[in-house]
């Protein structure tokens, strides 16, 4: 497969790491053997260990996982499997402040992940392992991220939203990425290797996440006992949000699924259209337009469809990777200048990770208020000095 065709590709689907890191070359796609904790070339930055950016909000965070089976369908991605198995991380407000801090991931699946890289499996988290849920009906927001990521990539960001208030779901599409399992075992992406047709390709997975997350939701909204002990969720509230495919597999979750109440689509093309009209509220944050006059048309079409409450904002010095942990944490581990420029540009743009990290858990998380909590502020309706960065499109 051509270069050409494999940046092609990469344009309309959104730059996973696992392609980044093939069209890096040779060196960078590499499979090097599973790193040691500790053994040299996987230490961590001389500066320490890095951390996931504190939340933003004043609620303690506690996080668990979960794996669910959704008996009523086979994997849409390996033949013969009659049942859809997923993991999902869940992050929500914590009744405890007291508790152990789990591993970011566990050093094979970051070799799985990153490929050598970096070593994700030193990054420390900021939520506390099993703790209880804080008392209370819950907002749910369930998080896709981008295809041939790990959910992993928007810890930052769901750890945000549970210290505000939010029971945030984060989902594994298995056979999408590298996924681990409770048992240990490492199930791959199956379908990473390049589409025949790119745009085909993308509507039959977004279908497939939408139905992922419409499935999470059952799980998270049936009467009784559900996946979490002692975590209530309120059914009327419910968002979706993700990153690149995910962003297009939120917004099909909410056109086919009433009781997703908003939805937010983090730099991600959209494959399937909203029914025209859709009516209720829609948040686009892209970098740079999406990167290509085609990106930025194709959200114009999205956008004349939507009749509800909408807003487009835009980073212009971002990158694809940027509304995802991979930017902060390639910065963090020094390791930007191990990629192609053309490639580091086009996945990170200009920006600082830390930066864009706080720009879109601010514009998402006010998004998430206002529509879920009704609690409007004005970081929405106007540029704010906060952040400059930012730019109102629509």
């Amino acid at each position: 497969m051509s270069k050409t065709t494999r940046w092609r590709s990469a344009a309309l689907l959104g730059l996973p790491v696992a392609l980044l890191l093939t069209l890096a070359g040779p060196a960078a796609a590499a499979a090097p053997p599973a790193p040691t904790p500790g053994a040299a070339g996987h230490r961590p930055p001389a500066g320490g260990a890095p951390r996931v950016p504190a939340p933003t909000g004043h609620q303690p965070v506690g996080v668990t996982d979960v794996r669910l089976v959704d008996d009523s369908r086979p994997d849409p991605w390996r033949t013969g499997t009659p049942s859809r198995e997923l993991m999902v991380t869940v992050r929500y407000p914590a009744g405890t402040t007291r508790g152990s801090h789990p591993a970011y991931v566990s050093p094979e699946l970051s070799h799985a992940l990153y490929r050598g890289l970096f070593d994700a499996s030193t990054v420390r988290t900021n939520a506390l392992a099993d703790a209880p849920p804080a008392r209370g009906r819950l907002p749910l927001v369930v998080l896709s991220p981008g295809f041939g990521n790990s959910r992993t990539s928007l810890t930052a960001l769901s750890e945000d939203l549970a210290s505000r208030g939010y029971a945030v779901a984060v989902v594994d599409h298995t056979y999408e990425t590298s996924v681990q399992f409770p048992d240990g075992r490492i199930e791959p992406c199956l379908i990473c290797g390049e589409p025949e047709d790119p745009w085909a390709f993308g509507v039959d997975v977004s279908r497939s996440r939408a139905r992922d997350l419409r499935f999470v939701i059952d799980r998270f909204t049936a009467p009784g006992r559900g996946p979490v002990r002692g975590l209530s969720i309120d059914p009327a509230r419910i968002g979706a949000a993700g990153h690149s495919l995910g962003g297009a597999g939120s917004l099909e979750a909410m056109r086919e699924d009433g009781r997703i109440r908003a939805a937010a689509d983090l730099d991600g093309t959209v494959f399937v259209p909203p029914a025209e009209g859709l009516s209720r509220p829609v948040l686009l944050l892209s970098a740079r337009l999406g990167g290509s006059a085609e990106s930025a048309a194709n959200w114009e079409d999205t956008w004349n469809r939507l009749g509800g409450w909408r807003r487009w904002l835009d980073l212009p010095e971002a990158g694809h990777l940027s509304f995802s942990d991979v930017h902060w944490q390639v910065d963090a581990f020094g390791v930007r200048d191990q990629l192609p420029p053309e490639l580091a540009d086009e996945s990170f743009g200009t920006i600082r990770g830390t930066r864009a990290l706080a720009a879109t858990r601010a514009y998402l998380g006010a998004f998430l208020d206002r529509h879920l909590r009704d609690r409007p502020g004005p970081l929405l309706d106007r540029p704010s000095r906060a952040y400059p960065d930012v730019r109102f499109v629509k």
